[in-house]
């Protein structure tokens, strides 16, 4: 593939599924549709839902398809209908620099006649159209065309209510496909195999290199040639069956009843799944889908206080006091009037600081009435921080002064001799706001309170009392099997017995990262729906407010692995996905559960529906712990609003683990197939600044998932991309660091 794989990406247009993304089926089912039919042509997709809007619509074009970064394919799904909110061909065409008018003519002319026909004169008649269209000009945009009308067409008669439109934006292929997942599906299937010469061609690509060997090479690879059988759509469209009420052109079907891809439970073992059913995604694929579906963060009004740290500012904030707010002394000394060298004249007798002078004042800093104006020729004794009394512009040292008298009682004071003349204006002072300027900008959006304590200071010294912050959300921890038994138990393990180190592990990394947590206890796996009660009560408590449900063991493919089945099956939840070629952590699992919140007072209307997250973890405890590290803690931090930041002004920090580049102290063997996150403890060279990584465990055990303590006293996750053989020693790899980093090597 020129260039290397393609960019899709797909634009939902519903009003439903703007308001609840979970109702959505059309992105899970066009996405392995693409990324199965050729694995290396399609990345995977980004997404995107909008409102059935012109102006929504149009926006998430233009950021697809203007600018270097532009995607090679935009599918636009729903809001082809006749409804007043159907708007997508609106929306589209101005965009279009070229337009694909074949499509609407052939549509045009063969449609209303096409319903009628018996299946062997709608074969005889689609070839017919197929042959007569590539007679006409034999490029790719008729053949795409054609394929698409054709097979959209032999599919539903409710196609006839569709208004497709397709065309080309700068160098970006778009097309319009039905709203309901399985018409879309059906339309995408009809020229999935020829997009990528589409897509190829539109970028620029010289048509002449694209189509060497001829036209019906072109046709053969896209699976259409003449006088191939497409009866397999046929069929398709035989069997499906609009139900009253349901529209092909909309999303009214959405809230209708998914395949779930697990293990039913009533089936038993003997029909289960030997494979597992969820496509194996890279950790850059997994980690996308889990940002695409985190909702956004909350905003909160807090305090200003020490539970502060740890929060990401939702807004900029300005000073509200100027600091300093009067004009302070930086040193201990005496206050005195310095003449301005500008304004005297050579043969003026002004006194300089020089000299000695009689004590007026004492100012202190502490909350006083105003000083009297300080007479020339005086002085007043000064603390550091406190006001300067009126006409005073500069401050001498009391290291440059020497007492000369003191008071008849010997307590105070009387004269003080100045022994500097070198005393220029506003010499040890603070001007009002030379710190931080009134109503200046002290903290940006997206900004993390850190332990430090430097934001709550400079929040507390210009008399922030509240701030708006994201919402850190709570996690509900919760382990599953009935082979495990409470860490404390004091009871001797019997045969098959493990003790549950896993929860307690997960619920003290949560609460070091600063997580409000639930404990949500052991679901033993039977009887049979106590684990589903368990996660709905979970699901649906007022108050605890869980956000997040973080669950370990149960998610491979064992006849007692109840959790993909129960999130799919009993709670109506998505899994979206369910493997990622990784190691450890290749069962990790992440899915949505739509939930409906419950008026918070009387007589309120009820809340919309929302949706929670869950993650599935592995059993084996290095599993779960690096998966949390690697999937769930990125999830946490966009909850909470990191990385917000950069979306509004480019600052702030990113989520998930931070990344460096080590060197490793000696050979690590690797993986063929997966990426290994191998633990590791980094540490910082104090000679010459580098960090050094070595291995948690090298020996006979290694990095086995079961091996707890791999964990132990690790900071970091070296990542080890597949390959042969071993990575040899003072090779570089990145490091995800979890800990704080040690010197001394």
């Amino acid at each position: 593939m020129p260039g290397g794989a393609l960019q899709p990406a797909i634009l939902i247009v519903s009003d439903t599924a703007s308001e609840d993304p979970s109702t959505d089926r059309v992105i899970d089912t066009l996405t392995p549709l693409l990324l199965t039919t050729d694995p290396s042509t399609w990345k995977t997709p980004f997404a995107n839902i909008v409102p059935d809007n012109i102006v929504d619509i149009q926006r998430s074009i233009r950021d697809w398809t203007d600018g270097q970064d532009a995607v090679n394919l935009v599918l636009l799904s729903g809001g082809t209908g006749f409804t007043s909110r159907d708007n997508t061909p609106e929306a589209v065409t101005p965009l279009l620099h070229r337009h694909a008018p074949g499509l609407v003519y052939v549509c045009s002319r063969d449609l209303c006649s096409w319903l009628s026909l018996t299946s062997a004169q709608k074969k005889k008649k689609r070839h017919g159209m197929l042959a007569a269209s590539l007679k006409v000009t034999p490029c790719w945009s008729k053949l795409y065309l054609c394929t698409l009308l054709v097979g959209g067409l032999t599919l539903t008669a409710v196609a006839m209510m569709s208004r497709p439109v397709a065309g080309v934006r700068n160098g970006t292929l778009l097309v319009t496909l039905p709203g309901s997942p399985k018409g879309a599906q059906e339309n995408l299937e009809a020229i999935v195999k020829l997009l990528p010469h589409a897509c190829i061609q539109a970028a620029g690509a010289s048509s002449r290199l694209l189509h060497t060997g001829s036209m019906p090479k072109l046709e053969a690879e896209a699976g259409i040639a003449t006088g191939i059988n497409l009866q397999r759509n046929t069929e398709c469209s035989e069997s499906y069956q609009p139900q009253p009420g349901q529209s092909d052109c909309g999303h009214s079907r959405h809230r209708g009843k998914k395949m779930a891809k697990s293990n039913s439970t009533s089936e038993g073992p003997s029909r289960r799944n030997r494979l597992s059913p969820y496509p194996m995604l890279s950790v850059d694929e997994a980690l996308w889908r889990i940002s695409h579906h985190t909702p956004d963060p909350l905003v909160v009004q807090a305090p200003v206080t020490p539970a502060l740290v740890g929060s990401v500012i939702a807004e900029d904030i300005y000073a509200a006091e100027a600091v300093p707010a009067y004009r302070a002394s930086t040193v201990d000394g005496y206050a005195v009037i310095v003449p301005d060298t500008a304004n005297v004249k050579p043969s003026s007798t002004t006194k300089g600081t020089k000299g000695v002078f009689p004590v007026a004042s004492i100012a202190h800093a502490h909350a006083r009435d105003t000083l009297p104006p300080l007479e020339r020729g005086t002085i007043s004794r000064i603390t550091t921080g406190a006001p300067l009394p009126v006409n005073a512009n500069a401050v001498v040292m009391v290291e440059d002064t020497a007492l000369h008298s003191s008071t008849p009682d010997g307590t105070e004071e009387a004269t003080v001799e100045i022994l500097t003349d070198d005393i220029r204006p506003n010499e040890n002072v603070r001007q009002p706001g030379s710190d931080v300027a009134l109503g200046s900008r002290i903290l940006r959006k997206g900004d993390i309170v850190t332990p430090v304590g430097g934001e709550i200071g400079l929040l507390a010294a210009t008399g922030t009392r509240t701030v708006c912050i994201y919402k850190r959300p709570c996690i509900g921890v919760m382990s599953t099997g009935d082979e495990l038994v409470p860490h404390d138990d004091p009871q001797r393990l019997r045969g098959g017995q493990i003790r549950d180190s896993n929860r307690l592990a997960l619920l003290s990394c949560l609460s070091s990262w600063g997580f409000p947590t639930v404990d949500l206890g052991i679901a033993p796996d039977t009887p049979s729906g106590e684990l589903e009660e368990r996660l709905r009560k979970a699901l649906n408590c007022e108050e605890s407010s869980i956000d997040v449900i973080v669950t370990t063991v149960g998610v491979s493919m064992g006849e007692l692995d109840l959790l993909k089945p129960t999130i799919e099956r009993s709670l109506g939840g998505t899994v979206h996905f369910g493997r990622v070629a990784m190691k450890p952590g290749k069962p990790t699992t992440f899915a949505s559960v739509p939930v409906k919140g419950s008026p918070s007072q009387p007589g309120e209307a009820p809340k919309t529906w929302g949706k929670k997250l869950i993650f599935s973890l592995p059993g084996n405890p290095a599993s779960a712990l690096v998966s949390l590290h690697l999937f769930v803690l990125p999830c946490l931090h966009k909850l909470m609003g990191m990385g917000q930041g950069r979306l509004s002004s480019g600052f702030g920090p990113i989520p998930g683990l931070p990344v460096v580049t080590v060197s490793l102290m000696h050979q690590l063997p690797l993986n063929r197939e997966r990426t290994e996150y191998h633990c590791a403890i980094v540490r910082a060279s104090q000679a010459g600044g580098l960090l050094y990584a070595c291995s948690t465990g090298v020996d006979a055990t290694g990095q086995r998932s079961s091996r707890v303590r791999n964990l132990a006293y690790a900071n970091a996750l070296l990542v080890l991309k597949p390959g042969q053989g071993y990575i040899e020693k003072g090779t570089l790899v990145e490091a995800l660091i979890m800990g704080p980093i040690q010197s001394g090597v």
